[in-house]
């Protein structure tokens, strides 16, 4: 084949820039093929479910050496790096079946002598967490199927009791213990049904909160504590499958927008043998507070409580008696904005306090607090953030957590004494990038991961504090083969000044074989929005996306505005608070100027910008606000409407529509779709339950009114993920990678202005 046929073919796929490249130099770019088909450059991940006899060891699913397309289950000794199976596939088939069980999750009694096995597992919401159960006793090698004559894949959350005995789950919306060694099954709640949810969540719990096992055992396993939502009076959105089928289905799904009714919550306290549910008093309407995290409190007798009101601007810790259901607070967080749900909260040895995140002196610190609440010592002084807590050693007396202080793009481990004290790095000075552990009980192992923005992740097993490398588990070095040879563009990390004192946090990619003599096109990613960063020394994979597009001629930059969860103190991240869609799209628009201003190699005629779900958001506000700076907006997945959206989410960071009215006009992106100038790509799924396809229809409709020309890409009956279905991925990349060649010419200007062929 000719260099020039090479060219062509490459020039009509969307492979690279007009500029002509060697044969060699063409083989080795970046295309959409190798992203999404052949996946070269998709990491290997490390893939751990337990650690196991208290982080001696840990286990984790592995090709069967007997059969095809199942998993054994192995087991590797931490000291020695000793392979052990423990469960093999042969050993998984059930009576009459000639199949082994497929598992999708798994996890180990107490004592380490049985598993249980979830399998047949489908989809609730966004995740699979409805299927079917078994336990295999190692002793005997006997199976056992939970649920008796339940319908298969009806169980839900099935989780073993402290002391072994018995296992708890779901099933239709009611809680139901089953003896280990009997088989004799128990019903805890009889009023679950479609709007009586025992155990479990409604949608937006789930989606807003990350709750879904709605039950926890008592220390003692005599009783079980669980949340019970009443969703009689939440709306019904309807979605609609015209595909699958010659009629149209209706799937109805309870969601509630902005400003409208939630569903009740409410906490209970049964025995496991049985009995009525103690209800804990707790004051208020169900419907506008929120009980948004529930464990045992350290004990049999207590539970505690985390309720939030409706504007979650307040975050009352309670204890709540398990016997009486008198509750009372021992804690109240305010906040002129909104509070965060605090995830690390963990009881001391002897119970007397727990660790609790507050951002009360303007950063997000960890603070102990007595039970009684009456004492609340600070455990992480400084003037940085903890991003995440990794594990409490209280044995110890050591906190682990992931922290960067001086860096808001990465991330490292740091520990504190639990007594209080200064922070100790433990990941090795000198390395930059995106640290993520996984630390065993005992904190004297952990599982490793780093990456930085082109190198691609590589896990290891380390011995802590002094994170001695023991051994690599994966290394991706094939991965790595591929990024050395297929022309990756290094990242340039800065920082953009936009005025008043605000400066946000950057990268840009230049093109390839880059003049800065020359003008070329912008590419904009953007998310801006409470829920995410997109400024991270991390591999990504739409990163690799970024590169072959800066291969194909184009700079690509990415901006962190005011308002994203960067680890950069309070006033940074909630200075948003009532004006999504405002002081976001302000601080973009103003982020872009100041790139213009500094690197004038950037040509202002030719800018675009791209964004998924709040980025799909700011996307349109982009282009609708200030269609003098970006010409070209490709918008997937847009909340065009706030009060389309949901109540939890919406609500937390732009109050009630009531209170609010101007802020959510003027924040969302509908309201000016009659001021756009410039090209719109606007992609979304019809099946989306999260940001429902009404976004996208109802903007058609506004820039129809209006005389608005457009380009519109729906995916019948794809979620908020637009993955589902073979070739979907490439199929929407594609998309973009096309719309913007086609939109905002590739490659550089000559001094004539003219894109040099």
């Amino acid at each position: 084949m000719t260099l020039h046929r090479i060219i062509l073919i490459a020039l009509m796929a969307g492979v690279f820039s007009t500029v002509a490249k060697s044969q060699e130099e063409i083989t080795s770019l970046i295309t959409l093929d190798r992203i999404y088909k052949t996946k070269e450059f998709t990491p290997k991940k490390f893939v751990t479910t337990e650690w196991h006899e208290r982080g001696k060891g840990y286990t984790t699913l592995e090709s069967s050496e007997m059969l095809v397309d199942v998993k054994d289950l192995v087991r590797y000794d931490l000291e020695t790096g000793e392979r052990k199976i423990l469960v093999g596939a042969e050993s998984l088939i059930p009576n009459g079946r000639s199949l082994p069980l497929q598992i999708d999750n798994y996890s180990w009694s107490p004592d380490g002598g049985k598993l249980l096995i979830f399998t047949n597992s489908k989809r609730v919401w966004r995740t699979n967490t409805r299927g079917d159960y078994w336990t295999f006793d190692l002793s005997n090698q006997k199976l056992t199927q939970l649920g008796g004559d339940a319908m298969r894949s009806t169980l839900m959350f099935a989780t073993f009791s402290p002391d072994g005995s018995m296992i708890g789950y779901v099933r239709e919306n009611n809680i139901y213990v089953e003896d280990v060694k009997s088989g004799k099954i128990k019903r805890l709640t009889s009023d679950g049904s479609k709007t009586i949810i025992n155990g479990t969540f409604d949608w937006v719990y789930e989606e807003e909160f990350g709750l879904q096992n709605g039950f926890r055992w008592s220390p003692d396993s005599k009783l079980i504590a669980y949340w019970q939502l009443d969703a009689s009076g939440v709306g019904e959105f309807n979605m609609i499958n015209t595909t699958d089928s010659v009629y149209s289905k209706i799937i109805p799904l309870q969601y509630p927008k902005v400003g409208t009714t939630n569903s009740s919550a409410k906490v209970g306290v049964v025995k496991a043998k049985g009995g009525k549910t103690k209800w804990m008093k707790v004051s208020g309407d169900p419907r506008n507070n929120y009980i948004a995290r529930m464990e045992w409190a350290a004990n049999s007798k207590e539970i505690i409580i985390q309720r939030l009101n409706r504007n979650q601007n307040e975050n009352q810790l309670m204890l709540g008696n398990a016997k009486s259901g008198n509750v009372r607070t021992i804690l109240t967080e305010i906040d002129e904005a909104w509070l965060d749900v605090v995830e690390d909260w963990v009881w001391t040895e002897d119970g007397g306090s727990l660790t609790w995140v507050s951002e009360r002196d303007g950063w997000r610190h960890v603070y102990l607090v007595s039970r009684d609440g009456k004492k609340v010592d600070l455990i992480t002084p400084g003037e940085f953030d903890v991003i995440n807590i990794l594990n409490i050693d209280t044995k110890n007396g050591w906190l682990y957590y992931i922290a960067s202080p001086d860096n808001p793009t990465q991330r490292y481990l740091y520990r504190s004494p639990l007594k209080g004290g200064n922070p100790e790095r433990l990941t090795p000075e000198g390395q930059g990038g995106y640290h993520s552990y996984n630390i065993a009980p005992g904190a004297k192992w952990a599982f490793h991961t780093y990456s930085s923005f082109i190198v691609p992740p590589v896990t290891e097993l380390i011995r802590l504090p002094n994170h001695e490398p023991v051994r690599t588990l994966v290394d991706n070095a094939k991965l790595k083969e591929n990024v050395a040879g297929s022309n990756f563009l290094p990242e340039e990390f800065t920082r953009l000044d936009i005025g008043d004192g605000v400066e946000m946090d950057a990268w840009i990619i230049r093109p390839l074989d880059f003049n800065p003599e020359k003008k070329y096109p912008l590419l904009v990613y953007v998310y801006s929005e409470p829920a995410g960063q997109t400024v991270l020394d991390v591999w990504r994979e739409r990163n690799v996306w970024h590169q072959m597009i800066a291969q194909q001629g184009y700079v690509v930059l990415s901006m962190d505005n005011r308002g994203t969860p960067s680890p950069r103190g309070r006033a940074w991240r909630k200075a948003i608070y009532r004006q999504i869609g405002i002081i976001n799209s302000s601080d973009q628009a103003k982020g872009l100027r100041a790139a213009l201003k500094k690197w004038d190699f950037i040509d202002p005629e030719r800018v675009a910008v791209w964004g998924w779900s709040g980025g799909g958001s700011m996307s349109l506000n982009l282009i609708f606000k200030y269609g003098d700076l970006y010409g070209t907006a490709m918008s997937i997945a847009p909340v065009s409407n706030q009060l389309y959206y949901d109540t939890i989410y919406q609500e937390r960071y732009m109050g009630l529509p009531k209170d609010n009215p101007e802020g959510f006009r003027d924040g969302s992106p509908i309201n000016y779709a009659h001021q756009l100038e410039g090209n719109l790509l606007l992609i979304h799924g019809t099946g989306d339950d999260n940001v429902h396809y009404q976004n996208s229809e109802a903007l058609v409709h506004e820039l129809i009114r209006h005389g608005k020309h457009f380009t519109f890409m729906p995916y019948p009956n794809r979620t908020h993920a637009i993955r589902e279905g073979e070739g979907t991925r490439e199929h929407l990349f594609t998309l973009l990678t096309r719309y913007l060649r086609e939109h905002v010419t590739p490659g550089p200007l000559d001094s004539n202005n003219m894109v040099k062929e």
